[in-house]
């Protein structure tokens, strides 16, 4: 259940909503093959906030369950690749946070 907020700033926003907008499908089916999970289990969406100029443009904070083959090392590889494409989509600093939840406290009703 990858499960991604971008975080734009809303001063940048108006100008990399529609091609954010056309990334999101490729972004899902990329993250659902990495993390090996359905579409139906993944989540994104595109939040303009009110942010400070010193920030990255663009945050994306990832949460997911842990599971035995999502190492570190598989999550940062994930994380670059996120980052990577979203920048070159946006030309925008992008900062990629990936969070995993504890899979015996999460609640989730659909």
């Amino acid at each position: 259940m990858p499960n991604v907020k971008f975080f734009v700033d809303e001063a940048r926003y108006p100008a990399v909503q529609a091609d954010l907008s056309a990334l999101l499908p490729e972004l899902r089916d990329m993250l659902c093959t990495g993390f090996g999970v359905d579409r139906a289990a993944c989540q994104l969406a595109v939040i303009p906030v009110l942010g400070l100029p010193d920030q990255p443009a663009i945050n994306a904070e990832l949460h997911l369950l842990p599971k035995p083959d999502r190492t570190r090392a598989t999550i940062e590889s994930m994380a670059g690749r996120l980052r990577d494409r979203v920048a070159g989509v946006t030309g925008l600093h992008v900062a990629v946070r990936i969070a995993t939840l504890d899979a015996a406290t999460y609640v989730a009703l659909k």
